[in-house]
């Protein structure tokens, strides 16, 4: 489903964010991505839809190349890609139900999205992802008054109204409390497998990684030191990944 073929990032200043990334992830699998801060992680989650351009290597999704597409075929490529951020990316005066939406711009057409002219299907299934998501009460709510929690379950909502092959989730729990952030990840991972969607979450919680991954990779300055199960996480291997450390209580889980 997403293959990376020796994916590199090096910016003008010299920087050099991902050296040579080469992975497989299958449809349905969950691959959670560790590692420090600056280790390379949210670069590598944006050159898949090239949000950020890879500088050498290939990005192949459902068998398509994507870093040798046009601007027209990649934004249609986009549109199957759903993107969770951590900030949220939603639109703060707007409704809840209206940022769900907007999941179906690339389907709907310039003039309907600029009218909120939305097909009564896919308001249905805004509404019933909406109460999955349990913030079926909030969906006429504005975006700016709801909780981090609920915020990010209207990205969720959103993204998953895409229908897409592919779900690219970037620290998803980092400004939420324990209990909320558990739960938010629960709902993203039940949400993919549902759906078999294969799906590559950044965290930089190991315990969550561990509880909710098939697989783990761990990033260091821009290189996959660590590629396996998240029951592999020893000690040793997260020291590796983020230095010296007592890991004894992350590595027990």
């Amino acid at each position: 489903m997403l293959r990376l073929e020796g994916v590199s990032k090096r910016y003008p200043h010299g920087a050099v964010a991902l050296h040579g990334i080469t992975l497989d992830v299958p449809r349905g699998q969950v691959l959670a991505v560790v590692g420090p801060s600056g280790a390379g992680k949210s670069t590598l989650l944006r050159c898949i839809n090239r949000l950020v351009e890879p500088t050498s290597g290939r990005v192949v999704v459902d068998g398509v190349d994507v870093t040798a597409l046009a601007p027209r075929a990649l934004r249609r490529m986009r549109a199957s890609i759903g993107m969770i951020f951590q900030e949220h990316a939603l639109v703060d005066r707007l409704t809840a139900l209206d940022n769900i939406l907007c999941g179906r711009l690339a389907s709907t057409g310039f003039w309907r999205s600029l009218a909120r002219r939305f097909r009564d299907e896919d308001v249905a299934k805004a509404v019933t992802l909406a109460e999955r998501l349990e913030i079926g009460e909030h969906v006429h709510r504005r975006t700016d008054r709801l909780s981090g929690g609920q915020r990010q379950r209207v990205g969720i909502a959103r993204a998953l109204l895409q229908d897409p092959k592919l779900l690219l989730v970037d620290e998803p729990t980092a400004s939420l409390d324990p209990r909320t952030a558990r739960g938010i990840l629960r709902l993203i991972v039940e949400s993919a497998r549902e759906r078999s969607l294969a799906a590559v979450i950044n965290l930089h919680d190991v315990p969550l990684a561990r509880r909710f991954a098939d697989r783990v990779i761990g990033l260091k300055s821009g290189a996959i030191v660590y590629d396996g199960s998240p029951d592999g996480l020893s000690p040793e291997q997260l020291t590796a990944i983020y230095g010296e450390e007592d890991w004894s209580s992350e590595a027990a889980g």
